[in-house]
């Protein structure tokens, strides 16, 4: 799946492999190491075009736990 633009657009599986993939990520926070190799060996990037350090600082955070 590219875009997810409504829920309408998604199976009965892809909801529950993004609720069981939502579940995994949330043990992460029980763990000694919090960081996930889902994005291992890659740049993550953020660019936005408005200033909210709330939302860039949310974002940064999933970014390096990733």
């Amino acid at each position: 799946m590219k875009h997810l633009l409504s829920t309408r657009d998604l199976t009965p599986r892809d909801a529950i492999q993004i609720l069981d993939t939502a579940e995994e990520m949330a043990a992460v926070n029980d763990r000694e190491v919090r960081k996930l190799p889902a994005l291992r060996g890659r740049t993550v990037v953020n660019l936005f075009f408005e200033d909210s350090t709330r939302t860039r600082i949310s974002f940064e955070a999933a970014a390096k736990r990733l």
